[in-house]
């Protein structure tokens, strides 16, 4: 007669087919009270015969069956390796683009609301809350419920935003309540979500009137000097420069050292290029066009870090006027 086996039963014999490896593999997944009971066991079903082996993967191969699918997380797994494969940055906006809706904190009601209503409901709540709010919406209106916030809010929220990271689930459910309590229910989050960063705090002041981002950017350079630097860079760079227009493209062009204009080109396409050397003079866009071809292959760093110091210039020459860009005159939303 065949024995009967419990579950640890069960899982013992199971662990007995497999080799030291893979049931090492599992043992280290276990907490140390499983680690005993399931070691006990194997003790206990060392001499199971060959038709309770088969009894037991019959027991398995059918509850495995009935099952709708095997749940677990693979967010960690996926994360890891998209890490390792395309490096931190890169993998972050991959990850960006494949994340499954569901993994979002879900607060598709607030398109019902006008910014003004949304920032009402959080401008009581705490500067954290409200950051977590503003870094899932669109950055567009996300940019408009900002203009509505008090301003002696706006520099530690944006602050906040661009510091966020991963997102406790205590945070995100108190989020969920306050909206539950205005606009109906939410689910639970069951951990805890990547949110903000640099390039969203810098979406929502790009969204913002210019008025807004000239009073907001020099208190937060006082709260926290390397986050506003940071904002600061990721709201222009090098391909802004392609936004303006050739009296303003050729005015910065002249600000810039040819070496720099070289290296910088050196790593654009070729319409790209044309359109720079477009705003020079025909003998100085030869000139740079001759320096180009003499340097031969670069390194990528080189040509970003040129890119970046034209960069830096051009936002020096837009703050004292020299230089405007599109809409540096508009303040107001239509």
């Amino acid at each position: 007669m065949l024995r009967s086996f419990n579950g640890v039963e069960r899982a013992a014999v199971l662990m007995m087919l497999v080799d030291e490896e893979e049931a090492a593999s599992i043992l280290q997944k276990l907490d140390p009270e499983e680690v005993r009971q399931l070691g006990k066991a194997m003790y206990d079903v060392a001499d199971v015969s060959e038709a309770e082996v088969e009894q037991v993967l019959d027991d398995f191969t059918w509850k495995a069956r009935s099952r709708n699918g095997v749940s677990f997380d693979p967010g960690p797994k996926i994360e890891g390796m998209m890490n390792k494969a395309l490096g931190p940055e890169r993998a972050e906006s991959v990850l960006a683009r494949i994340m499954p809706a569901s993994a979002a904190v879900n607060i598709e009601l607030l398109e019902w609301f006008e910014p003004a209503e949304i920032a009402n409901m959080i401008e009581e709540e705490h500067p954290q809350i409200a950051a977590v709010l503003l870094a899932n919406l669109d950055p567009d209106i996300a940019a408009k419920v900002f203009e509505h916030l008090p301003e002696a809010m706006q520099p530690q929220i944006l602050r906040r935003v661009a510091k966020l990271g991963p997102v406790p689930p205590e945070a995100i459910e108190t989020l969920k309540v306050m909206l539950q309590s205005r606009a109906g229910a939410a689910k639970k989050p069951s951990a805890g979500l990547q949110m903000g960063g640099t390039r969203e705090a810098a979406k929502i002041l790009s969204g913002a009137r210019k008025s807004t981002e000239a009073r907001v950017m020099p208190k937060l350079a006082k709260i926290d000097r390397e986050v506003a630097k940071a904002i600061e860079e990721a709201m222009f760079v090098f391909d802004n420069l392609l936004e303006l227009d050739d009296k303003n493209l050729a005015t910065m062009i002249r600000s810039i050292d040819g070496d720099v204009l070289a290296r910088a080109l050196k790593g654009v396409e070729e319409d790209v290029r044309e359109r720079f050397l477009g705003c020079m003079s025909s003998r100085a866009a030869d000139g740079i066009r001759d320096e180009m071809e003499a340097r031969g292959q670069m390194k990528l760093a080189e040509v970003l870090e040129a890119q970046k110091v034209m960069v830096t210039i051009a936002r020096s020459l837009i703050k004292d006027g020299t230089i405007v860009m599109p809409g540096g005159g508009e303040d107001d939303y239509v």
